[in-house]
């Protein structure tokens, strides 16, 4: 399997290449040379399979530089009960009789949908880094979520340093204490004075810096990097085994969505094959995508644009993965990919795509709908009361616009985002004195009170390089 750039660079890569790299070296984003295709004998065969069995046959079917004994061998360290806390990895459950279901992506160490990649992001990064005798030093920017999860997988790994940008004020107490807790060595928080767009800009201004990124050996965790969007695929997979019995059963999910990385992962399921009819794109205020799938328009907002909102994770006006999309939207056309993304953002800050093209958009599946606080609040209050089930401010994102595009006989899966333990501020003013505290952990009990390590710097990429060289020396 080769992979090529949505900017039109046709070089043609192996998956540990771009593993260790991020970007392409145009600025585009890697996906396959062409979507390995499953058929009915396969998907049949894939059913009695465990998470981690499952997960190996997908990932083998995009990874072919690690030889199979060791791959499956990542994997079956990955997904396990010890890590995940169920058998079943992503169990699905209904959500009473409201006709919807919530696959359960958030039961890993940092209680967000992110560990389910990011724990094997870790061992891969490890396992390939050895196998070179090198160093990489990632750096990533996060909402929230992204952000704990990169460092609880990385936290210790051999050959690892990880430098993580977030917006400084802007993520729940929790989420802070996930990561400004940490004290291990090869971790380093900064804390940008801005947006997590600012932060994001970052990340991507160095990665463009061909010199600084080869000089300093720089990757990255975000969802930018191909390996990680490829092991979302697989829960796709399993959730549509939990709930169909034959392969002629068409199955939809919603996902709350930013950045696009995770409802992607599902496009790239349903170009292999699986039998999804709609992914419906759920957005929070910050309503970029959903203004894209209702009028063909991709308006980039600035930092005052962006609004804060008690789905944090999701604040974000620059979707990172969504150039993935587009590329096989305009049928993989690099170049006109390029223009877009490119030369239209940078100058105008906006696209618009044709009419003609706007049409091809309902062939690939998509929906999309909006959640505001109110209805956030409003999902929360309903969802504790009716199906004693609380759900935190993503996932209520999600149910919200799931509910509005049911259909009969074709189950919707919610993909639940994180646990209602990381926003317990936004689920007491949902559920009041009736909900009590969100559950967590008993080994995060406490977190918030832990003495905190993190620099605060202004969105400025020449402060964040000089920061990495600082503490590669």
């Amino acid at each position: 399997m080769k992979y090529i750039s949505t900017r039109g660079d046709q070089t043609e890569r192996r998956f540990c290449e771009i593993l260790l790299e991020g970007l392409a070296p145009d600025g585009g984003l890697y996906l396959p040379v062409a979507y390995p295709k499953v058929d009915d004998a396969t998907l049949t065969r894939w059913r009695s399979l465990s998470y981690a069995d499952l997960a190996f046959e997908i990932l083998s079917l995009f990874i072919d530089d690690i030889p199979a004994a060791d791959l499956k061998a990542l994997v079956a360290k990955t997904y396990t009960k010890a890590v995940f806390g169920t058998e079943a990895i992503v169990p699905v459950r209904k959500l009473g009789d409201s006709g919807l279901l919530i696959e359960a992506l958030s039961n890993g160490p940092t209680l967000a949908f992110k560990d389910m990649a990011m724990q094997l992001l870790g061992n891969l990064f490890e396992y390939e880094l050895a196998r070179r005798g090198e160093e990489l030093n990632i750096l990533g920017a996060t909402s929230g979520d992204t952000g704990s999860a990169a460092e609880y997988a990385m936290r210790g790994k051999q050959g690892v340093r990880v430098f993580m940008l977030s917006p400084h004020g802007r993520m729940s107490p929790f989420q802070q204490a996930q990561m400004f807790s940490l004290q291990d060595a090869n971790i380093h928080n900064i804390a940008v004075e801005g947006v997590f767009d600012d932060a994001q800009d970052i990340v991507k201004a160095v990665s463009n810096d061909l010199a600084f990124k080869r000089q300093y050996r720089i990757g990255t965790v975000n969802s930018i990097n191909w390996a990680r969007l490829l092991a979302q695929v697989v829960y796709y997979f399993a959730g549509y085994f939990q709930v169909t019995k034959t392969n002629t059963e068409q199955v939809s999910f919603t996902v709350p969505s930013g950045n696009f990385g995770n409802v992607c992962a599902g496009h790239v399921a349903r170009m292999m094959g699986l039998p999804v009819k709609h992914l419906v794109v759920a957005t929070n205020e910050n309503d970029v995508l959903d203004e894209f799938f209702r009028t063909g328009t991709y308006r980039v907002r600035k930092g005052a644009e962006t609004h804060e909102t008690s789905s944090p994770s999701m604040d974000i006006s620059k979707a990172s993965n969504f150039e993935r999309f587009v590329f096989d939207l305009l049928g993989r056309d690099g170049a006109h990919c390029k223009a877009l993304f490119g030369a239209a953002l940078d100058q105008k800050g906006a696209f618009t795509i044709t009419a003609e093209e706007f049409a091809r958009i309902a062939g690939f599946g998509f929906q999309s709908g909006k959640s505001t606080h109110a209805d956030r609040l409003a999902t929360i209050r309903a969802t504790f009361e009716r199906h004693a089930t609380m759900i935190d401010t993503h996932t209520a994102d999600g149910v919200k616009v799931a509910a509005e595009r049911v259909e009969a006989g074709v189950p919707m899966i919610v993909l639940e985002t994180a646990l209602p333990a990381k926003f317990a501020d936004t689920i007491r003013e949902a559920l009041g004195p009736m909900g009590g505290d969100a559950e967590r952990p008993a080994a995060l009990n406490g977190i918030e009170a832990l003495p905190k390590r993190f620099t605060v710097m202004k969105p400025d990429t020449a402060a964040v390089k000089a920061f990495i060289e600082q503490h590669c020396q």
